[in-house]
């Protein structure tokens, strides 16, 4: 609501005195075709979805009820010949567009005349419905522009050059424009306009759908330009460039190397690489985090960088908020693709695609409409879970359309009076206890939450206060360790584990002091005679609204440190620690790998603690090529890796590292447990998540 497109909007209704001090209520329009079974007759729906845009974008992201389904839209169905016939494709078109009409009908006074709506402040306020941002594939935008195949929605460019500059946008003028000029032929030819289909927008105030059609990241860049276009291409260019036979052996090491990355909460493993049937939205954002590495060393530098800078907008086109200098940093980012995209061009692969063209009016549509994450038919499919895909499984099958509108107007109630129930507190303990409670008068009974070490989640939104991190031990101490220091660094095989704890003591206890601990001789050290306990793992909350986080924007995350995490293997975790407060990004930041977590106590204070073996950065700039950040585990001067001991404070969260695998083919049996310990020097993998992105992407 704080974009451009809202301000315009609530200037043009202020023109009316008879409508000054109602709110603006856009109306969020989403459609997508879903297939609710497969094995049973390719049963298809297409439900239409719409939600209030006063909410937020987190909100709306939510699996709530910001999203809800309104109308299912009929499927018409023919032969196989009468399909092609341009009357029968006509007919599916308006027919379309009238359904959508009837469809925000009765909402047409409300656009012009205040209404009365009570808000969930409970108070009534005078309300004018606009209908807003349009959500959908580029087939719907197709359909809902009117325009011919393979031209964009958007502007004017002709298909067999998208990229073309200076091109007109359309608008519903300057189409009626064309269409009083020109003859059918001619707005076909040279246009791309249907003129024998009136889109349903025409029927209401304020609505041009060529402004309200927004970016959808799933299927423009994710599903699109990522999966549909640079994946295929880097195959085929494999194939073309060293044969079909071995192009599959480097395949077959790429799909090696995308499953021997190492572990870390919140990412999708791929135990055979890239080699599975379906592809969903979910598996190519899994995809997009682990790519680039992969290919590095089989492909040509200029295309590592196109994928890299691809990767930046896509990640920078999906946080939750953007400034002008993000804005900026975006723009920058689509010059670099479209510059390395000529890499792909030479070899003979053909860009001037609609879902690759649509990348030029993102940074428009963001001033518009703010950002494409709230705005995501991503959104959607999430919703066809619930309002589609389980009312289908509930029916009989028979009339299953029927049934299934039932079965969500009975879900929404139930939702509706359990959100009440939980407003009055009925919903804690069971009904006994709530009903004996209440004919004793006594208080409802305190249910007490799992503590964290019992989440099998290593990743998930949490609620609470917004809070930029915080990290905190595992509330679970570990038995079977010894709880003597020298006895505990004997038993984890680090001897040297004592000193660098008595070390970060005395440096926790003489803060001023300009001396390094390192240099402080051994007799003027702390003695630690108190227990030391074990903790394997630690939470890690932070504020990252661009992820899938609760209503606050908080997220939380494990870092583990075990030595049996799964099937008897060991798993120490890698993690941003922060050394440098006054450097921006990577360089405020050094990779340490923990070895152990534990507390102890010492003159009456709980000191929380990891010991970590440090990784660091092999240059003072990102790798030109990937645009990652490469480091190196640091060793000392009898060639072990030096360890110290730094306090649960200084880690923001958990960092994902990514193998430098070079040109050489890896075992067929390597695992990827064993990653963090095979190679000289890694990546590390902004693109883990959209915090960790943001994270390291700062501007200095």
């Amino acid at each position: 609501m704080s974009a451009d497109w809202a301000w315009k909007t609530a200037d043009i209704i202020a023109n009316d005195p008879s409508t000054h001090g109602a709110m603006l209520i856009p109306i969020i329009v989403g459609s997508d075709k879903t297939t609710v079974s497969v094995a049973t007759g390719h049963q298809q729906y297409h439900p239409v979805y719409i939600s209030p845009g006063n909410l937020t974008n987190t909100a709306r992201r939510a699996h709530t009820n910001a999203v809800l389904p309104v109308a299912f839209l009929p499927i018409p169905k023919t032969n196989r010949k009468q399909r092609k016939r341009r009357e029968w494709k006509k007919f599916c078109r308006q027919l379309y567009h009238t359904c959508f009409e009837k469809i925000f009908l009765p909402l047409e006074p409300g656009m012009t005349t205040p209404e009365l709506i009570r808000c969930p402040d409970h108070h009534l306020r005078r309300g004018i419905y606009n209908l807003g941002p349009h959500v959908m594939d580029y087939i719907e935008q197709v359909w809902m522009a009117a325009i011919v195949q393979m031209w964009c929605a958007k502007c004017l460019a002709r298909p067999e050059n998208l990229d073309q500059p200076g091109v007109r946008q359309r608008t519903q003028r300057n189409r009626e424009g064309f269409i009083s000029a020109f003859d059918s032929k001619v707005l076909w030819d040279e246009w791309g306009i249907r003129d024998d289909i009136v889109p349903y927008t025409h029927q209401f105030p304020r609505a041009d759908i060529h402004e309200l059609i927004t970016p959808d990241l799933l299927h423009q860049i994710i599903k699109g330009v990522f999966k549909d276009h640079l994946v295929t291409w880097v195959s085929e260019y494999l194939v073309q460039r060293h044969g079909e036979a071995q192009a599959l052996e480097i395949i077959k090491d790429i799909d090696r190397r995308i499953s021997s990355v190492p572990a870390f909460p919140g990412l999708r493993r791929f135990p055979d690489g890239r080699d599975f049937q379906q592809w969903t939205g979910d598996d190519s954002k899994a995809l997009m985090k682990v790519y680039l590495p992969a290919i590095t060393g089989y492909v040509p530098p200029a295309m590592i960088s196109c994928i890299s800078a691809f990767l930046d907008f896509a990640y920078l086109a999906r946080r939750n908020s953007l400034s002008s200098t993000d804005l900026e940093q975006l723009e920058h980012a689509l010059t670099r693709f479209t510059q390395h995209r000529t890499a792909f061009i030479q070899e003979g692969f053909q860009t001037s695609l609609p879902r690759q063209h649509s990348l030029q009016h993102y940074i428009d549509s963001i001033r518009l409409f703010g950002s494409p994450n709230g705005l995501c038919s991503s959104i959607m499919e999430s919703k066809h879970i619930k309002a589609v895909k389980e009312p289908w499984r509930r029916s009989n099958r028979y009339n299953a359309l029927i049934q299934m509108l039932r079965t969500i107007e009975r879900t929404d109630k139930l939702n509706a009076v359990r959100s009440k129930f939980t407003k009055r507190g009925m919903m804690v303990g069971t009904t006994f206890t709530y009903t004996a409670a209440q004919i004793l008068g006594e208080a409802l009974p305190f249910q007490p939450q799992p503590d964290d070490e019992e989440w099998d989640d290593d990743i998930g939104p949490v609620s609470g206060p917004k809070d930029l991190t915080k990290v905190s031990l595992a509330v679970t101490r570990e038995p079977g360790y010894p709880r003597d220091l020298n006895e505990l660094g004997i038993y984890i095989h680090q001897p040297e584990f004592p000193e660098a704890l008595q070390q970060f003591l005395w440096g926790q206890l003489h803060p001023d002091s300009t001396i390094p601990s390192t240099d402080v001789p051994d007799d003027d050290l702390p003695t630690i005679k108190c227990p030391v306990y074990v903790h394997h793992s630690a939470v890690a909350r932070f504020y990252a609204p661009s992820d899938l986080c609760g209503a606050g924007g908080m997220k939380q995350e494990r870092i583990r440190s075990h030595p049996h995490w799964k099937n008897n293997d060991a798993r120490w975790d890698t993690a941003f620690i922060e050394t440098d407060a006054d450097q921006p990004g990577m360089l405020g930041f050094t990779i340490g790998r923990v070895l152990l977590f534990f507390s102890f106590r010492y003159l009456d204070q709980r000191y929380e603690c990891a010991l970590v073996h440090w990784l660091v950065r092999y240059d003072e700039e990102p790798d030109p090529e990937t645009g990652l950040w490469i480091v190196c585990p640091e060793y000392g001067p009898n060639q072990q890796r030096t360890i110290q001991v730094v306090h649960v404070k200084s880690i923001a969260r958990g960092a994902h590292l990514i193998p430098i695998y070079g040109s050489d083919p890896l075992p067929e049996d390597f695992e990827y447990t064993c990653a963090l310990d095979s190679f000289q020097a890694y990546y590390v993998n902004s693109y883990a998540d959209n915090h960790i992105h943001e994270l390291l992407h700062v501007s200095s």
